[in-house]
Formats: structure tokens, C-alpha cells, sequence
């Protein structure tokens, strides 16, 4: 986790879309970015494919959006959001 930059926290997860709704707190995100999520029993780290706001295909949201990506593995609301 050294170099890594929190940027949010998970919010919710959509486990029949395998999606996570992330409130970018702490930082900027944008598609090409890694990132590690991190949590009690959490722990996922891979680039962003796509993501979306509000429903809307992005390329890049700025601190302050909640966003919804593809993650490759469950995430729980809580979890840490760090970008690699």
C-alpha cells in the first residue's frame, strides 16, 4: 500500500451486475487508473475498464462524484478505495 493514495469509500455494491458505487472523497478517477480496494475481508486490486455517472458512461469523474464501476471480485460498502 506504499505510493497508494486513498481517493473514496465504497458506498454500495450490485452483486448481480458485480458493480461498486464509490464516493470519490479524496481524489479524481478516471479509466486506465489502478486501484486497490481494501477492507476487512476486502482486498482487489485492477485497472478501470469503465465507469459511470449517473448512469452515464465517463472517461473521468472529480472528487465529490459517486461513481459506479465493474470490480472483479465482491466489495463490501466501507471498503477503501486507493488509487496505485
Amino acid at each position: 500500500m506504499a505510493g497508494e493514495k486513498k481517493i473514496g469509500k465504497i458506498f454500495s455494491y450490485y452483486a448481480n451486475i458485480g458493480v461498486a458505487a464509490i464516493d470519490l472523497t479524496d481524489g479524481a478517477l478516471k479509466t486506465g487508473d489502478k486501484i486497490h480496494i481494501k477492507g476487512h475481508t476486502t482486498d482487489v486490486t485492477q485497472t478501470v475498464d469503465s465507469m459511470q455517472v449517473e448512469h452515464k458512461e465517463v472517461k473521468a469523474a472529480k472528487k465529490g462524484s459517486s461513481v459506479g464501476i465493474k470490480v472483479s471480485d465482491r466489495v463490501r460498502p466501507n471498503d477503501d478505495v486507493f488509487k496505485a
